[in-house]
This record gives C-alpha cells, structure tokens and sequence, in this order.
C-alpha cells in the first residue's frame, strides 16, 4: 500500500512537468513593454515577439468578455506552440488601453511577427478566431 501511495505521489508532483498546458499570459504595463513593445523608448512599431500574439484586453465586469475568455483558453492549449496568448484588463492597465485607443470591450489585437497588428472588436466564436489565426498568422 505504501508503494502505490509513494507511486502515486511522485506522478502528482511530475504531473506539471509531464504537462505542457499552454494558458493566456497576464500583461502589465512592464511585461508588455519588454514581450511586445517598448512604447517608452521605441517611436515605431517593432513587435519584440518571436511568434505571433493575441492580445485580448478585457475587465472582469465584462459579459462578452466573460465569454471569450475561454475560447482564449481554448486557443492558448490548441496553438500555444505557435501563437503567444495575452491579456490585458483594461481597468488595471488604463495606459495601455489608450494606447491602443481601446474604447469597447472586448477587443482583440493580432500581431504577426513581421507586419502590423490588426484589432477585431466584439466576442466573436470560436471559428472565427480561427479564420483569422489562418488569414493574419498562415496557420492551420
């Protein structure tokens, strides 16, 4: 009994190196400025991610937001390898959301690696979040 006890323990504590649950990543003003980009000090745009990004800014009062909140989940487990998942709520990160002249809720800022980042407005399903990772980002 031991044993499968012992046993049991040890796949418990290896279970989060085993797993590699990809999750939407929590920006604030500094993460956003070294993962992103550096808006103190750069005048041009000039994405410092080495694969895309989504950026979902949010407020937790948010109806729409509540409901793509887990369709990003969804997109951060299915295309974590590939796409960066970020979120930014707008109530504790006033500055960045001006920056982006965020006005409705929520608003989800596409950012390819080598062009400019396109914003689509509104809680949109699933497949449409889809469609654009396959038209912005070229992956299926």
């Amino acid at each position: 009994m031991k044993k499968i006890i012992l046993a049991a323990a040890i796949v418990l504590l290896m279970l989060p190196l085993i797993s590699q649950e990809h999750k939407p990543e929590h920006l604030t003003a500094e993460s956003f400025k070294e993962k992103v980009f550096d808006f103190e000090n750069e005048t041009e745009w000039r994405f410092a991610g080495k694969k895309p990004a989504i950026i979902d800014f949010y407020a937790d009062w948010c109806g729409p937001c509540k409901k793509v909140a887990p369709i990003m989940d969804e997109l951060a487990e299915e295309y974590g390898e590939d796409i960066d998942i970020y979120k930014v709520d707008t109530e504790e990160q006033k500055q960045l959301a001006g920056m982006f002249g965020i006005r409705s809720i929520p608003s989800i800022l596409f950012i390819p690696v080598d062009d400019q980042p396109q914003m689509v407005k509104g809680a949109l399903p699933k497949e449409s979040f889809e469609n654009i990772i396959s038209e912005i980002f070229k992956i299926e």
